[in-house]
């Protein structure tokens, strides 16, 4: 499972929630920062939990620690987890010429995402994508906006028929490419996140 939380950014914290998540027998198997601000973090979570525990438990036990909030609770599959950018980087600089196809193949586990595509308005508007992702046309395309900035959008549930909620990360290529990543139903991209996207995105131009 993916636990995205906002917790104080004082010693002791991340120890605390630790414990807290701890006592539901949840097994913690990664930690990753996302961002910090004025007081706060914000730390994703890959964990699992025992059969027949419900999630609002590892909820409760989470807001239990004072001043702890839980921005995201989400089911992930078991094979995923967390694969640091050195590796897709060094992964870019072997295949330079598949480096964009490179970095949407591993985008999914890296930015804790439902899918990831490779698109061009040039056409065909789909160039790569990951299992999950939609079959873009170059009308369906032009339902995620402007290509050419980085931004994140929520695109509202039947964005295409059958879809529900998504949020999208874009970040423009050259060539009139872009890439693309979803999350169905959430939750938001970060800054940081959309920080990073866009330095690997410039490694994979």
């Amino acid at each position: 499972m993916l636990l995205r939380l906002r917790l104080p950014d004082r010693p002791g914290m991340l120890g605390a929630v630790a414990t807290a998540i701890g006592q539901v027998d949840a097994d913690i198997h990664a930690v990753e920062i996302l961002e910090r601000g004025e007081g706060y973090a914000i730390d994703d979570f890959i964990l699992s939990i025992p059969a027949g525990t419900l999630p609002d438990t590892l909820v409760s036990a989470c807001t239990s620690v004072d001043d702890v909030q839980v921005i995201w609770l989400s089911r992930y599959s078991a094979h995923w987890g967390l694969e640091s950018d050195i590796e897709t980087v060094n992964r870019m600089a072997e295949e330079p010429h598949a480096a964009a196809e490179i970095l949407v193949e591993d985008a999914p586990v890296g930015f804790h995402s439902s899918w990831a595509a490779l698109v061009s308005t040039a056409g065909p508007a789909l160039v790569h994508g990951t299992d999950l992702a939609p079959e873009f046309d170059a009308h369906t395309l032009a339902r995620l906006g402007r290509l050419d900035e980085l931004r994140t959008e929520e695109l509202p549930a039947e964005w295409l028929p059958g879809w529900g909620v998504t949020v999208v990360a874009i970040t423009p290529l050259p060539g009139d490419r872009a890439i693309v990543l979803g999350r169905q139903g959430g939750p938001g991209y970060l800054r940081s996140e959309l920080v990073r996207l866009r330095h690997l995105a410039a490694l994979a131009s």
